[in-house]
């Protein structure tokens, strides 16, 4: 989640596997090259991505959930952010799965994949819909065993055609960062109740893991409706929730499924306790806040300091009827800053990218804005064992040696890492050695303005769709002021928004880009060069270097952990020697509000607070509140 909680609220009960999600692909062995063995097959109850399975073919439930649990009640929250550059502070679709349209959030709820991910395992999937894997010698074809009691929500059964015709058509028709991560799926087609998947041998590492995460989709019911253009009309699912109640734009309601198919398998077992999740949608934060105080939404995770400092002093924090909790985040917490848009001549010169950085005054932001709660971000790996620190190792050696001519000198040194200013909110030494940086770019100063290379006056627009960021944005103008540069923080609606970052129109945006726990296909969405020429891609800063690709392709075939995280902060470097972004902050615990009606199991899940998977309604609670609707 990003600094302004710009995510979609997430059913955790399933694999997310957009734009790099903590999943990956079979078995701890190394790709084998051989084509000998292709026919002998190898079948699991699940994938892991370098090791053995945690939980074995017979587990009764995952060990962070209360079996028990009893279900009813209704949690609701807040959405008044967005993920990526899809716009989240209002919905006009409930396809979430192509680019048109705002999606509404939630969605993910209403459909099963083939297998599910854990909150305490990040490098595995075990079976949902498919009650088993099997895959051959080479790893280049693989077979899903459906379960024959699947079933969608008309009670219609859920086939391996359904499977395949599911995954063709993302392949083909799914937004682009899905078929981008697609591409190397050969194709899918059904055999009586298997699902072969065949896979082309420049594969990733995870794509069998991203195949297992899709969702899927009746046939029937998309060979009768448009698969391509947005709509509000509930689509057929078989998940655990389907969608309920809604007015566009305002909220959303899913409705438990109580003759569920699935909920007695083990990947369920104890989750999916509330009978009702709604999704109230706001487009400013503060108003958000202050329907949460008068019990319009029962919980929030706070993404704002000034909030979490200075607002919970209301009647019901008081007298205890709302709960606050500080939870470590314990979780790879990724890159979040200003990014630039190095499509534009003014920022494809990295000697500028990094004197506009030092214009910023992280820690007097911290200290006055932000009441000291966060850490200044200075990997894309932020908060993991692939962040790159100090000089490079041999094994990093190893790697960008062969690249030395194509890379900047200072990614063979001390890994760059942002400035550390003296506090004062205008740190003259920075901004003089900024200054310095510019003129080397060939900038020069004309009276009061800063020029370009190429004659133009020097401006930059700080583009966003709501005004949280702008009291931290400023400090940051008025040091860029002092340098000559026009610089502006503008704010349009989230239509708008969505379409401008959709088509790379913009020369600054703010965005955090979460970080998995096993890097892979998300690598090439966010930071490889084709991404960089797709519209709708979250490779927004424009990175399109050969080097980083090479790495990134590196590192989807890693053979082992230690290998990939050598590959990733080699990555790091060359990535952060790049000066593409100015980083900003992070926040090393979750920050949780709630109203006192809520229970949830004895043992949390070690990567995520499990709101939406583990927790329960305690109706006495519930009813002693008295709350709005």
């Amino acid at each position: 989640m990003d600094r302004k909680g710009r995510v979609m609220p997430r059913i955790t009960r399933r694999a997310a596997l957009l734009g790099g999600a903590a999943a990956a692909t079979a078995t701890c062995a190394p790709w084998p090259t051989s084509l000998a063995a292709a026919e002998l097959e190898t079948e699991s109850h699940g994938l892991s991505v370098f090791g053995g399975l945690a939980l074995p073919a017979d587990f009764r439930a995952l060990p962070y959930v209360n079996p028990d649990a009893p279900k009813g009640g209704t949690i609701s929250l807040q959405v008044t952010a967005t993920g990526g550059n899809q716009n989240f502070t209002t919905f006009d679709t409930l396809n979430i799965y192509i680019l048109r349209g705002n999606g509404a959030a939630g969605m993910g709820a209403v459909f099963d994949t083939l297998m599910t991910g854990t909150l305490d395992e990040p490098d595995a999937l075990y079976g949902l819909a498919a009650r088993s894997v099997r895959w051959s010698a080479d790893r280049l074809t693989y077979r899903f065993l459906v379960r024959p009691q699947a079933r969608f929500h008309d009670g219609s059964k859920l086939t391996a055609a359904d499977v395949a015709f599911s995954l063709n058509l993302l392949k083909s028709k799914g937004h682009p960062i899905i078929q981008s991560t697609l591409r190397f799926l050969e194709g899918a087609e059904a055999v009586d109740d298997v699902v072969v998947v065949r896979l082309n041998p420049a594969r990733s590492r995870e794509l069998p893991l991203i195949v297992a995460g899709q969702p899927i989709f009746s046939k029937a019911f998309y060979t009768a409706h448009s698969f391509e253009d947005p709509t509000l009309e509930p689509p057929l699912g078989s998940g655990n929730y389907k969608v309920g109640a809604l007015e566009q734009g305002r909220h959303i309601n899913f409705e438990r499924v109580k003759d569920y198919w699935a909920k007695d398998l083990p990947v369920n077992v104890g989750q999916g306790n509330f009978d009702t999740i709604r999704y109230e949608y706001f487009r400013e934060r503060q108003v958000g806040f202050e329907a949460f105080k008068s019990g319009v939404f029962t919980f929030q995770e706070d993404f704002t300091s000034i909030n979490w400092a200075k607002s919970y002093d209301f009647p019901a924090v008081l007298d205890g009827r709302v709960k606050r909790e500080t939870i470590p985040d314990q979780a790879p917490r990724g890159a979040q800053g200003w990014f630039f848009n190095t499509r534009r001549d003014k920022f494809k010169d990295e000697r500028i990218r990094e004197a506009l950085g030092l214009c910023f005054d992280f820690e007097w932001t911290n200290q006055n804005i932000m009441f000291g709660y966060y850490a200044r971000t200075w990997s894309y790996f932020q908060n993991s064992a692939m962040a790159a620190t100090g000089k490079p190792g041999p094994n990093e050696l190893a790697l960008l040696e062969p690249y030395r001519g194509k890379l900047d000198a200072s990614v063979f040194g001390e890994a760059a890492m942002p400035p550390k200013t003296d506090g004062s909110g205008q740190d003259r030494a920075l901004l003089g050695r900024a200054f310095k940086m510019l003129q080397e770019a060939g900038c020069k100063r004309d009276g009061a303005v800063l020029k370009l290379p190429d004659g133009q006056p020097f401006t930059i627009e700080f583009l966003d769709f709501g005004s949280s960021l702008e009291r931290h944005t400023a400090p940051f103008i008025k040091n860029l002021k002092l340098l000559g540069i026009d610089a502006t923080f503008r704010v349009v609606d989230s239509a708008q928004y969505q379409s401008r970052t959709q088509t790379f129109d913009f020369d600054v945006v703010t965005q955090r880009f979460g970080a998995s726990f096993t890097p892979g296909e998300g690598l090439r969405v966010v930071y490889g060069a084709e991404a960089a020429k797709t519209p709708g891609s979250q490779n927004l800063t424009g990175i399109a270097d050969p080097v980083v690709d090479a790495l990134i392709e590196k590192a989807l075939v890693a053979n082992s952990r230690p290998e990939l995280e050598t590959i990733c902060r080699a990555l790091d470097r060359v990535l952060r020697a790049g000066h593409y972004w100015v980083p900003m902050w992070n926040n090393p615990s979750h920050w949780l509000a709630y109203w006192d009606m809520f229970e949830r199991p004895a043992t949390p899940p070690k990567y995520d607070p499990g709101v939406l998977s583990t927790w329960w309604v305690d109706p006495a609670k519930a009813a002693r509140l008295k709350l709005p609707g």
